[in-house]
């Protein structure tokens, strides 16, 4: 279509010269004394017409001539510039394919390629980006090599390469570059650097999987156990992990918490805090074990699980059911000479408003208990109802015997 339009033009052009100047009889003169020069009108038309197209071929082919300095600069330029590319896709290539000495090489060509065109006041737009990227990839060459010293070179030079109030995506490149590092760092089980590393990305950074990924791994490596299940709550929420993979993990961080607690105030704070857990649940679990530990045909449980079992349900007194109190009840009336069962049960007696029964079991278990700590709790509680029954003597010996037991 486009050629039938220009083939109607020049027709119509060819029909509009040939109307013009098929009976044009207008002449031009000259005069040049003594001279007279007649010209056809026509042939004053051609000549001005090839005069200005000769004219303007001539300028046209000056202006390439003069231009020809500046092309042959800009050859040169593109020809370095295709070569740094080049080294630089190489070295991601050689990476890849595990040859990291021959990628760490070809990263410091592209450096050493980048930093003559910017000598030679030829610097490109992207050419610092370019430039970090080079230096990263040497730095995970030389990782891979184990030289720990030219990586850490490289991976300073590319974090000191973009400035503080970089743009956006120049920023997100020293942040990768940090996220890098902090890898490298638990990749040599490091996790404190790892965790500084971690420690200077924004907020919003720090909240990536990656970064989250880093951090648990960092966390578990320095047995920062709460810091490690926080952060595995967050990666499950942003779907890191499969489900059955991140509440196997949760709950392995959980019991390593619990197991790390040295006191009875600290498991609480834990379980109530950083595990947001309540008591119904505790109960729920600590039956199979109470249900083992009261159980004569069963093997006796170690006595630091059986005191941390007394303490867990002391800790939740307030919020037990009646069969939980029947239960301690029948306990302790089937081992009338246990003197844990014979705590829990004067603690159930209190909870119950039982003052007498309270206090003569607390009594025989203050003479029998060998764990200090629920030994002195024995006498405080019997200091306190020794002072509700107004036995000042009685509340004064106690309240040092719970000291004592202190001591």
């Amino acid at each position: 279509m486009r050629a039938a339009l220009w083939f109607l033009a020049l027709f119509g052009v060819a029909v509009a010269v040939a109307l013009f100047a098929g009976n044009n009889q207008g002449t031009v003169t000259l005069f040049w004394p003594p001279y007279r020069i007649d010209l056809s009108l026509n042939m004053v038309l051609m000549l001005l017409f090839g005069g200005f197209t000769l004219l303007y071929a001539a300028l046209r082919a000056l202006a390439a001539l003069l231009e020809l300095p500046m092309q042959a600069r800009r050859w040169r330029l593109l020809q370095k510039e295709r070569a740094m590319h080049g080294a630089l896709l190489d070295a991601l290539s050689q990476m890849l394919g595990g040859r990291f000495l021959r990628a760490r090489k070809s990263a410091e060509s592209a450096i050493a390629q980048e930093r003559a065109l910017e000598d030679a006041k030829e610097a490109l737009p992207h050419g610092r980006r370019l430039r970090t990227l080079a230096h990263m990839v040497a730095a995970e060459s030389s990782h891979a090599l184990q030289d720990r010293a030219t990586r850490e070179a490289h991976l300073q030079q590319a974090l000191d390469n973009i400035p503080d109030r970089a743009v956006a995506i120049e920023q997100e490149l020293c942040e990768g570059a940090q996220l890098r590092a902090a890898r490298w760092s638990l990749d040599e089980r490091d996790a404190t650097t790892a965790l500084e590393r971690l420690s200077v990305l924004p907020a919003g950074t720090a909240r990536r999987t990656l970064a989250l990924r880093a951090k648990l791994k960092a966390s578990r490596l320095s047995h920062q156990t709460e810091q490690a299940l926080e952060t595995a709550r967050l990666l499950g929420k942003h779907h890191a992990f499969s489900p059955a993979a991140a509440e196997s993990i949760v709950r392995g961080l959980a019991m390593e918490l619990i197991n790390g607690a040295y006191d009875p105030a600290q498991l609480q704070r834990i379980w109530l805090g950083q595990l947001g857990g309540d008591a119904m649940q505790v109960r729920a679990w600590l039956l199979p074990v109470w249900e083992r530990m009261t159980d004569p045909a069963q093997p006796p449980l170690p006595d630091a699980q059986v005191l941390k079992l007394v303490r867990a349900l002391e800790g939740s007194l307030q919020a037990l059911d009646a069969n939980w109190l029947a239960r301690i009840e029948s306990a302790q009336q089937a081992a009338p000479r246990n003197a844990r069962l014979q705590y829990l049960s004067a603690k159930a007696c209190l909870q119950r408003n039982l003052w007498g029964k309270a206090q003569q079991l607390f009594t025989q278990a203050a003479q029998q208990l060998t764990d200090a700590s629920l030994r002195a709790s024995a006498w405080r509680h019997l200091a306190e109802l020794a002072e509700q029954r107004g036995d000042a003597e009685a509340a004064a010996d106690a309240w040092k015997k719970a000291a004592q037991a202190n001591a």
